[in-house]
């Protein structure tokens, strides 16, 4: 008898164990996007073929930090995963190698080398929409905190008339009627393609709208690359209108790095050339040259842009002393140029030419210097730009004034405790006298 309960007793166990299982299996799955294993990238096309189904495949690499972010903050989500495995079938690829690659991963290299070069996948994570007979009509670049910002993003893979590769095939073909340029220059943002943005924005600014209206100047500030798009004279002949609206320094500041590029980096580089990449990097080829015929610059430049060639000059000049890296003469060169243009100067290239001499040298004096730069913006009652609030308090530390720094970081905490509280690692770090810089 006894025997006959407990083993009635251990059965009935087992038999609770296996629906808890499969219960939290069951809810496991269904929480997030369930991606498809086991299937090669023809089988997935032939399954949804079958099964009249979107493809999402999310574009990662092992070394991708916004990839990861995605995988453990974005795709477990319950509300995720219901949109995406009701219209998608989804498939995750990796697009790098690595010696720990499972044999899942191994077996995909041929496929993912495919997507890689026939869809132009250069930065990641990229995430990649097919309608249900294989073909391309979406893509995103670029992660998201924001859960259903990315499921609103993805619903316009669903919508012929929102799905950016049918919109460029539209605009590839010519149509230039505004409200067609508005809606895919929209998709285009919304993907984060930042190349199809800004050949929209462009053909959209051809089309001579009010070129001082707000959303005008908007335009103008993210597409004009070169001294032949349509927003160059914008921002050559109405530099105040623009800062108005786009903020101080502005139009400055792209007039410089264009002009920079065309004109002036010829004199400082031999065969000089700027490379960009997705995210904003860039890279600069060509042996510098070390002494500059800055007489043959300003020549040239008061033949094509004599209003406004002494500034491009000076702020060529910091640039060339950074490559040199002759420190010295590059926080004198910063230092004439704000105190002839610092009014059409931003706060944050500021900053960054602060941040410059922090990273690279140990003369006090030179650190001293560059923190009047920044001052007013750092000691902002607002706290309107908080690299300025960083890079000050770094910069006072690293020149030998340790007790200003912590007064400076603590008076910031107790005005504003919300953005203060950025700062607090750095105030532990002052005061134990621990090193802020490499």
């Amino acid at each position: 008898m006894k025997t006959s309960a407990c083993r009635k007793t251990y059965l009935l166990l087992i038999l609770i164990f296996l629906i808890l299982d499969n219960t939290i299996s069951h809810a496991q799955q269904k929480a997030g996007i369930k991606f498809v294993h086991g299937l090669s990238w023809a089988q997935i096309k032939a399954k949804a073929k079958k099964e009249r189904k979107y493809i999402f495949v999310d574009g990662y690499t092992t070394w991708c930090g916004p990839c990861k972010m995605m995988a453990q903050d974005i795709f477990p989500q319950q509300k995720v995963g219901d949109f995406f495995n009701q219209h998608f079938i989804n498939v995750s690829v990796q697009f790098d190698v690595s010696k720990t690659d499972n044999a899942e991963t191994r077996k995909w290299y041929k496929d993912a080398k495919y997507l890689e070069n026939t869809y132009k996948v250069n930065s990641y994570p990229t995430f990649l929409y097919f309608n249900p007979d294989g073909e391309l009509v979406h893509t995103i670049s670029g992660g998201t905190t924001n859960p259903d910002e990315f499921i609103s993003k993805s619903k316009a893979a669903l919508d012929p008339k929102l799905q950016l590769i049918s919109l460029k095939k539209q605009f590839d073909k010519g149509k230039r009627d505004t409200a067609f340029l508005s809606t895919y220059i929209s998709a285009a943002q919304q993907a984060n393609n930042d190349t199809l943005a800004i050949k929209g924005i462009n053909a959209y600014l051809g089309t001579h709208p009010d070129m001082l209206a707000p959303k005008s100047i908007g335009f103008i500030v993210i597409a004009t690359k070169t001294s032949t798009d349509p927003g160059f004279k914008t921002l050559l002949n109405n530099a105040k209108e623009v800062d108005a609206v786009a903020g101080k320094g502005k139009s400055a500041e792209i007039l410089n790095d264009i002009v920079f590029e065309e004109e002036v980096l010829p004199f400082l580089r031999t065969d000089g050339k700027i490379t960009r990449y997705p995210g904003g990097m860039i890279t600069i080829s060509g042996d510098v040259i070390k002494e500059v015929a800055w007489d043959k610059v300003k020549e040239k430049l008061e033949q094509k842009y004599p209003g406004i060639s002494d500034q491009i000059i000076m702020a060529a000049k910091p640039s060339h002393y950074e490559w040199l890296a002759d420190w010295p003469k590059y926080t004198e060169a910063v230092t004439a140029y704000i105190a002839k243009y610092g009014s059409s100067i931003s706060d944050d290239k500021l900053s960054g030419y602060a941040w410059q001499v922090f990273s690279n040298t140990d003369d006090k004096q030179n650190l001293t210097t560059a923190a009047g730069w920044i001052k007013p913006a750092a000691t902002d009652a607002g706290l309107n730009n908080l690299n300025s609030v960083y890079t000050y308090a770094n910069l006072l530390y690293k020149a030998g004034q340790k007790e200003q720094a912590i007064t400076y970081l603590q008076d910031v905490m107790s005005k504003s405790p919300e953005k203060g509280k950025n700062f607090s690692g750095l105030l532990t770090k002052i005061k134990n006298n621990e090193q802020t810089w490499q």
